[in-house]
């Protein structure tokens, strides 16, 4: 038979999914490497999607996800961050990875450039390598706060760069972009007139300073927001995000998400419509936890003299395990051989975290720090 797909076939693979395969065969394994939060969908949510399915709510949508679910998230971004947008610039999408892959599929060609952050979340490289774009990584920086460098920006950019991927609350950094960082970011793209890709699928999850969303200072439509249920209600299975963008995209997006996915689940779009207008109280209770899981872990990293970077948002923490002089790949495996603890490796995110491991505090706590002490025995073990 003929060859498969040449630029397809390139495509990296993920460290996050290569260790949670492994992890699997290993029944008590402490599972630190994957960002999924560890409880159930609140009962209200559940309970929308029963009614939904017996009103009969089980058929197709538009493309474009349901006019009350698109009414209500404008209505929530309205209060939230002051965005005064219409539904005509919502679109709903199979989970933020659907609306991220569209809107870059629907800005971009095979030939253009795209900058995305280093370290970041691996799926931006392969979004963009699988459409033949060129991926040009810009460096975050520990001693920065994990701030773009906005030097090191206008050196990176060509005639061919056509967007620029930020994320805030940041994966796997934990960093939040302050008001001043984004309305730089912003005055850096109107002067190369880039897109502006801006994953904040962790809103909801900020434990130190603010979320600033940068479509609330968008002047002329070339900011596109990406935000999702998964992370701030426990909604992963259901597969549910959201595009923020002017129509012209969102209209783009819809014509490119036709033929792939057709639409969002029609059940799960009346659940995630219940988890906007219903209570909010899961979403400050999940944060508070998290929030407590980060003190407690940093503290264990602190007592025990590793490294560890205290994150302002999200639910992770990365752990600098240089000092053991393997790679993050070597590291991980080592991990979860010698200590049964599945971590994420920093390779997977970038060059600058080659030697450094990512850990999820959304993992039941008491798992979550005895996995944290384990962490610390393998490196006083093997400390040089």
């Amino acid at each position: 038979m003929k060859e498969l797909s040449k630029t397809r076939s390139r495509l990296p693979h993920s460290g996050i999914r290569q260790l949670m395969e492994l992890s699997a065969a290993i029944p008590d394994a402490i599972h630190l490497e994957v960002g999924e939060p560890n409880a159930n969908t609140p009962l209200h949510i559940r309970e929308a999607a029963t009614a939904a399915m017996n009103e009969g709510f089980t058929g197709y949508t538009s493309v474009y996800g349901f006019p009350s679910l698109r009414d209500a998230l404008c209505e929530h971004l309205a209060r939230r961050y002051g965005l005064t947008i219409t539904s005509e610039q919502v679109l709903v999408t199979t989970g933020a990875v659907t609306a991220l892959t569209a809107c870059l599929q629907a800005i971009a060609d095979a030939d253009e450039e795209i900058l995305i952050p280093d370290p970041g979340w691996p799926a931006y490289e392969m979004m963009a390598l699988a459409q033949g774009s060129a991926a040009r990584r810009y460096h975050l920086r520990m001693e920065n706060g994990f701030a773009p460098d906005l030097e090191e920006l206008e050196r990176l950019v060509t005639p061919k760069t056509k967007a620029i991927f930020i994320n805030t609350p940041g994966n796997p950094t934990g960093a939040v972009l302050t008001r001043e960082q984004i309305m730089e970011l912003l005055a850096f793209a109107v002067k190369h007139d880039l897109y502006v890709i801006s994953d904040e699928v962790y809103d909801g999850i900020v434990f130190d300073g603010t979320h600033i969303s940068p479509k609330a200072f968008d002047t002329d439509g070339r900011v596109i927001s990406i935000f999702g249920a998964s992370k701030n209600y426990a909604m992963t299975g259901w597969r549910i995000g959201y595009a923020v963008a002017n129509p012209e995209i969102t209209a783009l997006m819809g014509k490119v998400l036709l033929p792939l996915i057709s639409c969002a689940s029609s059940i799960s779009q009346k659940a995630a419509e219940a988890s906007i207008r219903g209570p909010q109280d899961f979403v400050e209770e999940m944060r508070e936890s998290y929030k407590q899981r980060r003190d407690k872990a940093y503290d264990l990293f602190t007592q025990a003299n590793v490294k560890a970077f205290k994150p302002d948002g999200a639910f992770y923490m990365l752990v600098d395990m240089s000092e053991l002089d393997r790679t993050a790949d070597e590291l991980a495996l080592d991990l979860l051989k010698e200590e049964k603890v599945a971590v994420a490796p920093g390779t997977t995110f970038g060059e600058l975290t080659s030697k450094m491991v990512r850990i999820s505090l959304a993992t039941e706590e008491s798992q979550l720090l005895e996995g944290v002490r384990r962490i610390c025995d393998f490196i006083a073990r093997h400390k040089r």
